[in-house]
């Protein structure tokens, strides 16, 4: 299934999930936003921690949701991104 078809039927079930683990402001980037995303593509998702956000936070929002959606996710946060690509990253990313 491509990222783009799971994202479209469990918008609010990502949202939901991203409140349970201490993450906020949840927004889409890469393939998914380009809208060149495939069968094999992964979703990106871009998140702002919350000042008692653990890396335990981010690996299991990224378990729940692959497991949720039944495809490949990468979770980070405008910190994770090199400094090169940040700004534009984080300019261009959608908000769920």
């Amino acid at each position: 299934m491509k990222p783009s078809t799971a994202l479209l039927h469990r918008e609010q079930s990502i949202r939901d999930a991203v409140q349970r683990f201490r993450v906020c402001n949840p927004r889409v980037f890469g393939s998914v936003l380009h809208g060149d995303d495939s069968d094999g593509s992964d979703l990106d998702l871009l998140v702002d921690p919350l000042p008692e956000t653990t890396l335990f936070d981010l690996g299991g929002l990224q378990l729940a949701l692959e497991e949720m959606l039944g495809v490949s996710v990468d979770v980070v946060t405008p910190g994770d991104l090199p400094a090169r690509i940040r700004e534009s990253v984080v300019s261009v990313a959608r908000p769920l």
